[in-house]
């Protein structure tokens, strides 16, 4: 994304709908909007990030950020991002905080046509935003929130599980790595990321999958860097949380839409 776009990505509250192009590991800065906001990737992987961790939504889902979140992006692989602003009137439908949405096949077409530069009129262009409303607004929150762990013992073991993915650790031997009790270690992940340990290495592992995938890398690789033992288990547990199976996921992701 050049310089003139990251001015219009930071003024474009004045405005209800736009898509951005990002090269690999092109990032944008922390950063607010006056109004709330729907993110799709309708190509490649788009990470969001805030101090309370980190949302990725594969194409069945969007990403809801609402007015005046500090938030900042990261993008894996070429991505298409799209964007719909949301009055204060549609956006008090949606959560309070940010959160990762389902997205029926109807609100991602009509998304896409609301980003997508042509002569539609306005009247056409509000009929497509309330259908994406609609849409989204009623549908469940998504477990895709990876959350970011605040106490350094917990950020310690965060890390070390992070660092080598392929490598499976029990709760116990992370507790004496770090050098902390087992039941210590279990009270933090409970508190600090409201699931156990395991959910939260499965959470870590689909994310870690999200952008790997993205970047074309075969799901019998991916099932093997993330630490699946096979690859049918890999797709076993990928798939409800993503809501596809990671060779869709992988095959949608790498669709570049012109």
């Amino acid at each position: 994304m050049s310089d003139s776009s990251q001015i219009a990505l930071e003024e474009f509250p004045e405005r209800t709908e736009a898509a951005f192009w990002f090269a690999h590991a092109e990032t944008v800065p922390p950063h607010t909007h006056a109004l709330g906001q729907f993110i799709h990737a309708a190509s490649g992987v788009l990470s969001l990030i805030t101090d309370d961790g980190t949302w990725i939504a594969p194409p069945n889902r969007v990403t809801w950020v609402p007015a005046g979140a500090e938030h900042r992006h990261r993008a894996h692989g070429v991505t298409d991002m799209r964007v719909v602003y949301l009055s204060p009137d549609a956006a008090a439908r949606l959560p309070s905080g940010p959160a990762v949405l389902a997205v029926s096949s109807l609100a991602r077409e009509a998304l896409l046509a609301l980003t997508t530069p042509g002569s539609r009129s306005e009247v056409a262009r509000s009929h497509l935003r309330a259908v994406v409303v609609d849409e989204v607004a009623s549908a469940p929150e998504q477990p895709l929130h990876l959350p970011e762990p605040r106490d350094p013992r917990l950020r310690q073991a965060a890390r070390i599980v992070e660092e080598d993915l392929a490598e499976p650790r029990s709760l116990g031997e992370l507790a004496v790595g770090i050098g902390v009790g087992e039941r210590t270690l279990t009270r933090l992940f409970r508190h600090e990321t409201g699931m156990g340990y395991r959910q939260w290495r499965l959470q870590l592992r689909v994310h870690r999958a999200l952008v790997l995938l993205a970047s074309g890398r075969t799901v019998t690789d991916v099932a093997a860097a993330c630490g699946w033992a096979t690859t049918s288990q890999f797709i076993d547990q990928f798939t409800p949380l993503a809501g596809m199976t990671p060779g869709a996921y992988r095959r949608a992701a790498l669709t570049v839409r012109v």
